[in-house]
């Protein structure tokens, strides 16, 4: 009974070993996974600055820029934002001295828990954002703004149905060779709350933008600044947009009086309009949006008072202008 007893306890032992080894074994292999899908996107990379010179070595989850899952060292986030994103023209030397460029290597798809994804302020022109960004499923965060990518956005990014964040804006001090012609794709992002499109030519989409981001319930920003719309702003049949806080709209062609229904979208908290052609009557309506605290109708052909505007929201409303082309006056209030 004895012999049979120490039989099972060593038996016991070499199985229990087995199974550790093979777990530390299958560790081992998706840290050598990573590590080297990591090193191929590097390859194809150019780095002036050496902003890389920490990617070599095993320890990929203390390189720059690299995040990683504790305990199975799965990648899981990549930031590579350039540090300098210039915002003053002395600023221009240093974001072009750390720029990254080249090419982005489908490597990246290999990684298959990465969740974030910020390659922002770098300069991949001239080529195109890359189609097998789409095949990354478990993305929730990426930004490839101002990045000097030209051609179609890929509408397989409409496959990312984890997407929180998107933004893809291109840069107002230079002609955008990025482009949407149908945006019908994007009513797959159902849990997208920030979409960043400034300067991305949206001409050929018309006025189906409306109808198309009115499906994003989650929505909560929207930055469409400078992207060619024109005509009408059309009205939804139903409101859908009811997280939504930001929206920013300046810089278009539209031909339109003031959208009436952004006062239906009670949790607006910032309206930026500016620089359109909109023209018609300043609705009085905006005094009853609870939570604005940001509105600019600067640089449009719009009439009328906003003194009723400003006693209903003295409070709240901290940043308020408005240019009448009508009477070629400004008004511009700050409160602080």
């Amino acid at each position: 009974m004895e012999r049979i007893s120490v039989f099972i306890l060593v038996f016991f032992y070499f199985i229990s070993t087995k199974i550790a080894c093979n777990g530390h074994t299958h560790i081992n292999n998706n840290v050598q996974f990573e590590r080297r899908a990591l090193i191929d996107f590097k390859s194809g990379l150019t780095d002036p600055n050496n902003r890389l010179s920490s990617w070599k070595g095993n320890n990929y989850c203390y390189w720059h820029g690299i995040g990683c899952e504790n305990g199975t060292g799965f990648v899981v986030s990549i930031d590579l934002r350039n540090p300098y994103p210039y915002t003053l023209e002395y600023e221009y030397e240093n974001q072009r001295y750390m720029n990254l460029s080249g090419v982005i290597s489908p490597s990246l798809i290999k990684l298959k828990y990465l969740k974030y994804l910020d390659l922002s302020f770098n300069s991949f022109k001239p080529i195109p954002i890359p189609q097998f960004f789409g095949s990354m499923k478990n993305l929730v965060y990426l930004n490839l703004s101002h990045c000097g990518f030209i051609g179609e956005i890929p509408s397989n990014l409409g496959n990312l149905s984890n997407l929180q964040y998107l933004d893809f804006s291109s840069d107002s001090t230079y002609y955008s060779d990025l482009f949407i012609k149908n945006i019908e794709w994007m009513t797959n992002l159902v849990s997208l709350k920030h979409l960043g499109s400034n300067y991305v030519n949206l001409s050929m989409v018309g006025s189906q933008w409306v109808e198309v981001l009115n499906k994003l319930p989650m929505l909560t920003e929207l930055h469409l600044d400078g992207c060619s719309l024109f005509g009408s702003i059309p009205t939804p049949s139903f409101v859908n947009l009811t997280s939504l806080a930001v929206i920013a709209i300046s810089f278009n062609e539209f031909n339109s009086t003031f959208p009436e229904w952004f006062l239906n979208v009670s949790s607006l908290v910032s309206i930026d309009i500016s620089a359109n052609e909109l023209h018609g009557r300043i609705p009085l309506g905006l005094g009853e949006l609870p939570n604005l605290q940001h509105l600019d109708l600067s640089a449009n052909d719009l009439e009328g008072s906003i003194s009723p505007i400003m006693r209903k929201k003295f409070i709240l409303l901290t940043h308020c202008y408005v240019y009448l082309l009508r009477f070629h006056q400004t008004s511009s209030y700050i409160f602080l």
